[in-house]
């Protein structure tokens, strides 16, 4: 049995995920492959390492400095979140919350960690793999963190990316693909709460001008991840995919929170990571 955990990220939602991560690492749970999107891609590298309660800083300490997201920075640098902040300096080795790097490229999940971003001129989905990821380089994360109209693109290899959500927001059929019988699927939103695609809308026009394609994936995205939802509750049937969503989202948003909304969010994804060993038996 080959299993794999997809984390689809949601900006800060994407501490439910941290919950059940930590959970995972509670209960000894050791996944063969893992798909991350967007800050999901982010949490899954705390889990690899084996770093329990790391990305929770993130989340409940750090995501509050201007430095990590603000105005400023959006004025600045031209990005609201500072993604060369948060996957740049505080998990570099000479950081405030360095990545147990050596720990995290040794987990066998690291084998088939695949990074889902989106290529901002053609529009194409790209897995970059663990193999991408370097020492105190972790560009790949942020490709795959790079929100259209809210985060400038991140160029690798001359290549601009933006956010994996884009091209393959719920990436259940690569796991499928990738040979997986065991799917354990994280949702950041209520399992039947649909995307309605009108903030969507609204980022593509200010992207479409420079970034058509982008903007193209933007107005589709809401269907994808609608469809793909549907279709991993069918496999959910089946027993091959375990979804484990919020019942609710405890008042955060992509870019707003509070502390005591981030600790009930946690708390949420850290009771339901519970149900993944017997899912896995």
């Amino acid at each position: 049995m080959k299993t794999c955990l997809i984390d689809v990220g949601g900006g800060l939602r994407g501490v439910y995920g941290t919950g059940v991560q930590d959970k995972c690492m509670d209960l000894g749970i050791v996944f063969d492959s893992a798909i991350g999107v967007s800050a999901g891609a982010g949490n899954i590298t705390s889990y690899l390492s084996g770093q329990r309660g790391r990305n929770y800083r993130f989340y409940f300490s750090y995501s509050f400095r201007p430095e990590y997201m603000s105005m400023g920075n959006f004025l600045r640098k031209g990005s609201y979140f500072d993604l060369d902040y948060v996957y740049g300096d505080l998990p570099m080795s000479t950081g405030e919350n360095p990545i147990d790097f050596y720990a995290m490229k040794a987990h066998p999940a690291c084998r088939e960690f695949y990074i889902v971003a989106s290529e901002a001129v053609s529009g194409k989905v790209r897995y970059f793999t663990g193999d991408d990821l370097g020492f105190d380089d972790f560009e790949v994360i942020k490709a795959s963190c790079a929100i259209p109209g809210i985060c400038k693109p991140i160029e690798i290899d001359g290549v601009r990316y933006f956010d994996g959500a884009l091209s393959d927001p719920v990436p259940v059929r690569k796991a499928l693909e990738m040979g997986c019988d065991k799917i354990v699927l994280i949702l950041t939103r209520p399992v039947d709460r649909l995307r309605d695609g009108t903030k969507d809308k609204l980022m593509a026009r200010l992207i479409e001008k420079q970034f058509p394609m982008a903007a193209h994936n933007l107005r589709l995205r809401a269907k994808r991840y609608n469809d793909s939802v549907a279709y991993a509750r069918e496999l959910e049937k089946e027993g091959k995919v375990l979804l484990l969503a919020p019942d609710d989202i405890t008042g955060i948003d992509t870019t707003k929170h509070s502390k005591e909304s981030v600790m009930r969010l946690y708390g949420k994804g850290f009771h339901d990571g519970a149900r993944i060993a017997d899912f896995l038996k």
